[in-house]
């Protein structure tokens, strides 16, 4: 974090804040209505037609049953296979609704949270008056400590104190019903206004640092090395704790399943006559539950997001790490052909690169959600063992994907505004750390939950 006594930043700069938002909740629109209303329409038409088709063969196969014309359990039956196939259309038809809806719906929800920071950064720090610019150490604002992170971090705590009563109180305004529900909210609410605060204030701090005042660490193991980027370090030694946890957790619970695979092997304790399923299962193909025909009905489509996202994560760690470069480099050269035309210069292509990175990382959000209404629709519920570790550690890793999104938003911002340069391009690389930690985490993640 940083900090600095006097803001050299113009209104006029905060004021583009709004311009920005504009620009993402109008993207979040437009994706919604083509994809969660539009096309999902369309498929909606289609499961209604397949759900339709099921019906009709399921009553010709129940009159054939009650005539005493074919015996219930006879699954050779014609009329029986029928009914069983157009089941199977009918789960498929209702899954490609589920693709673009929740597309569309994720989409429209993480635009309006985008929106939603940028235009409170923007007004809140747009509304104090422009101040003279001075030129302490170089013409530079000095880098030193924040209270931002405390503020941040007691917003949050009063948030999760609130939570349980903050989850009842939005349910029963859902609902119409619950005369407590604002009293039941104003806890949560309060712990996320501090929240808002405490990202604004640490917005108006770090906007105008142009790379001179480091602090830098006096005592070891870090001596010499600038203190955010040991507190990053010390800040991912915890994450690896977190997740090793999770990690942990589901190899212990592993072991003792005796999953679909372990049993076709021959694998399961002696005496083990029914076998369990897993998230791997049902993401695999020809993994999951087996329909009336005795055929398998794992959907590929539900494995493909988990699939795309492995690569997603990974080039964009590749983005990230050509918007570092570029902005330490001393010397930016255009590149020659389409990528000149998109890269003109130093900032735009700086600011370009991180824009494709958050592009990248919020189409991981989009892909997960997309993935649990599948595994959610075919009964893989948080519900059970097996889905509770799977939904807590994807979720937990999705949640610090998002948050990564959101301090990227604010790097675009910066990008686009007072630029960065080889001076403060150490603010790209202390966020490409953390970044490249999330992108590693999922590695690891991805083969564990989704292939074993």
């Amino acid at each position: 974090m940083s900090g600095g006594g006097h803001s050299d930043v113009k209104n006029a700069i905060w004021m583009r804040a709004l311009l920005m938002a504009g620009i993402i909740l109008g993207l979040g629109i437009a994706s919604f209505v083509g994809l969660g209303v539009v096309v999902a329409g369309m498929k909606e038409t289609t499961w209604d037609e397949e759900a339709d088709h099921y019906h009709a063969a399921e009553e010709d196969w129940k009159i054939a049953v009650a005539n005493g014309s074919i015996e219930s359990d006879n699954h050779k039956d014609p009329l029986y296979e029928a009914k069983e196939h157009a089941h199977n259309d009918e789960i498929d038809a209702h899954l490609s609704y589920l693709t673009y809806r929740v597309a569309g719906l994720t989409l429209l929800f993480v635009s309006i949270i985008f929106t939603a920071f940028l235009v409170i950064s923007g007004v809140l720090n747009s509304a104090q008056p422009d101040e003279e610019h001075h030129d302490d150490h170089h013409g530079h604002e000095e880098h030193h400590g924040s209270a931002s992170p405390i503020i941040f971090a007691f917003g949050c705590m009063l948030f999760l104190i609130g939570f349980p009563d903050f989850a009842d109180g939005l349910h029963s305004l859902m609902l119409g019903s619950g005369s407590n529900a604002i009293s039941d909210l104003s806890v949560g609410m309060i712990g996320l206004t501090i929240i808002t605060i405490g990202i604004s204030n640490w917005w108006r701090e770090d906007l105008p640092f142009k790379g001179y005042g480091e602090q830098i660490a006096s005592s070891e193991p870090f001596t010499g090395q600038h203190i955010r980027k040991a507190g990053i370090w010390v800040f991912l030694m915890s994450e690896v704790m977190v997740f090793a946890t999770f990690f942990s957790s589901y190899l212990r619970m592993r072991t003792e399943w005796c999953t679909k695979w372990a049993f076709e092997e021959g694998n399961c304790k002696e005496g083990e006559t029914e076998w369990v399923l897993t998230a791997s299962d049902y993401l695999r193909p020809e993994g999951g539950k087996v329909n009336g025909l005795g055929e398998s009905v794992g959907d590929f489509w539900t494995l493909l997001p988990g699939a795309v996202n492995t690569f997603a994560l990974i080039i964009s760690s590749y983005t990230i790490v050509l918007a570092l470069k570029i902005a330490k480099s001393h010397d930016y050269k255009v590149p020659s052909g389409f990528m000149g035309k998109l890269m003109p210069d130093k900032k735009t292509a700086i600011r370009n690169y991180l824009i494709v990175t958050l592009a990248l990382g919020t189409m991981f959000i989009v892909l997960k959600l997309v993935e649990w209404s599948h595994l959610i629709a075919e009964g893989f519920t948080v519900g059970t063992e097996q889905g509770s570790i799977f939904y807590v550690a994807t979720g937990a890793h999705g949640v610090h994907v998002f948050a990564g999104l959101l301090i990227m938003l604010y790097m675009i911002f910066k990008a686009d505004t007072v630029e960065w340069d080889e001076d403060n391009a150490q603010g790209i690389e202390y966020f490409g750390l953390y970044w490249h930690f999330v992108d590693l985490a999922w590695v690891v993640i991805f083969p564990a939950f989704y292939l074993y």
